[in-house]
Formats: structure tokens, C-alpha cells, sequence
């Protein structure tokens, strides 16, 4: 009879347990979806859209003294920066620009690649460099972060659902209070707009966490805005001269269909 006792309660415990395991699940999996990305308003939108250059030239400064610490551009180099379509700097500035870096240098007339000492060789930056990456390799990535692998963000607006609203959302979001009750993962941070709510990424803006050279006020949010339309750039370098190829195929498409038009009615006028 005892026996039968404590297998009963043995069975109700696994049943209690196993029911708000289920209920905590439930909630977890409601209260941490992400949440819809901020109706946030870029001038590239639409398809009469282009970038604005001077968003592109300050968001290139956040990438540069923010976010290439920790991530990649490596579809980007210095090359990109004064060409058409794109931020536009003068190609002296994209020259300064590229040798303010240091890139690892190809072995010296004695086949060396390090010093005296060990340390790798280094030479500046030319227009035909990419992007220095922050770390050697993945292991070396994730050793630095955690264990968490900082994305490339030379195609990041195309990579995510939800585009430059999506960027733009995770970078304002941190700063977003958690509802009653939550709790982060140790090591993690509360951010709605990433799902689950908890993300390895520490908060990357603060307000004038740069000086912008043309005054702008580097808030939190537009520092975002910025850095998310020189992604966007990044992720479509070519956007406008495709909007304007486009329009013009359009126009021409509008004008052969008002001749073919034109000349069906002259040809069949007298045939009725």
C-alpha cells in the first residue's frame, strides 16, 4: 500500500513537472518573438529612391570607428568609396581613408612576413585593398566574442528579413526596458527586435559616440540611420544605376507601345 502511495505521487509530480515545463515553454515561445522592426524611413526606399550621401559618408565613420572592432565588410574595398553611386568621397580622401589602416604586408625581398620579433609585417592601406578584417579566422572570432560569431556586414540588409527597418531595430533596441519577469541568459542582452530577446552583441551605440566632421548630432538613432543606409549601400552598390535603367526601360517600353499603337490604326483604318 505504501508502495502504491509513492508511485502515485511520484506520477502526479512528473505530471505537475511535465505541465509547467509545457506552460513555461508556451510562454517563452510567445513572450520572446521578436517584434515587428520600426517603420523607419530611408531615402533609397521606393523605386525612385537614392542614397543620401551624406548619410552614406557619416554611416561609413560609424561602420569604420564603431562597428569594424567586431565585423567584417568583406565584399567592401577602399575603391568603393569614391566611386559613383556610393558615399562619394573624392578619391584623395578615399586614399586617407584607406592608408589611415594597416594591412598585413606580403613577404619582404627576403621571403619574411614578421619582424625580428614576431610580429607580421604591415604596410597602409591602397584604393585597392577590401576592408581589413577585425580577427584571422572564426576561431580567433569567436574566441574574442564569447564564443558568438560576429556577422560580415558587407550583405547584412539582404541577409535579414526585414532589411534596413530590421538593422535599424536591433541597433535602437537595446535600450528598450524588458517586460516584468524576463530574464536574460547570462552573457547575453536584452534587445525585442532579435528573437528570443536575447543577443550576444553589446549595446554598439551611445549618444556622441563619434563626432561628426559636418556637425551632425551623433545621437543613437541617427547614428543607426546612418550606419544602416551604408549597409544597405553595401549590401546593393549598384541600386540607383538599376532604378535608372529601369525607369528608362520603362519610358521606352510607354513610347514603342504608343508607335506600335500608332500604326495599327494607320494600317487598319481603311479595312473597315
Amino acid at each position: 500500500m505504501q508502495l502504491k502511495t509513492h508511485a502515485s505521487r511520484l506520477a502526479l509530480g512528473l505530471a505537475l513537472g511535465s505541465a509547467l515545463l509545457a506552460g513555461s515553454a508556451y510562454a517563452e515561445g510567445t513572450d520572446t518573438k521578436r517584434h515587428h522592426p520600426k517603420d523607419e524611413k530611408f531615402s533609397f526606399e521606393g523605386p525612385f529612391g537614392t542614397y543620401d550621401r551624406g548619410e552614406l559618408q557619416r554611416g561609413y565613420q560609424v561602420y569604420k570607428e564603431v562597428c569594424a572592432a567586431c565585423h567584417a565588410a568583406n565584399h567592401l574595398s577602399f575603391h568603393n568609396l569614391d566611386e559613383p553611386g556610393g558615399p562619394e568621397f573624392s578619391e584623395a580622401q578615399a586614399k586617407a581613408l584607406a592608408n589611415a589602416v594597416r594591412i598585413q604586408a606580403e613577404p619582404n625581398d627576403k621571403g619574411e612576413t614578421t619582424d625580428d620579433k614576431g610580429v607580421p609585417l604591415m604596410r597602409p592601406g591602397t584604393l585597392a585593398d577590401h576592408f581589413p578584417a577585425p580577427y584571422a579566422n572564426e576561431n580567433a572570432a569567436r574566441a574574442n566574442n564569447s564564443g558568438a560569431l560576429p556577422p560580415d556586414l558587407s550583405m547584412l540588409v539582404k541577409a535579414r528579413e526585414g532589411g534596413a527597418q530590421y538593422v535599424y531595430s536591433i541597433l535602437t533596441g537595446f535600450h528598450e526596458k524588458p517586460p516584468a519577469g524576463f530574464k536574460l541568459a547570462e552573457g547575453k542582452y536584452f534587445n525585442p527586435y532579435f528573437e528570443g530577446w536575447n543577443i550576444s552583441m553589446p549595446p554598439p551605440l551611445t549618444n556622441n559616440g563619434v563626432s561628426y566632421s559636418d556637425g551632425t548630432k551623433a545621437t543613437i538613432e541617427q547614428q543607426a540611420h546612418d550606419v544602416t543606409t551604408f549597409l544597405a549601400w553595401a549590401s546593393e552598390p549598384k541600386m540607383e544605376e538599376r532604378k535608372r535603367f529601369g525607369f528608362g526601360a520603362m519610358v521606352f517600353l510607354i513610347m514603342l507601345a504608343g508607335v506600335l499603337f500608332m500604326a495599327y490604326r494607320k494600317l487598319w483604318k481603311d479595312q473597315h
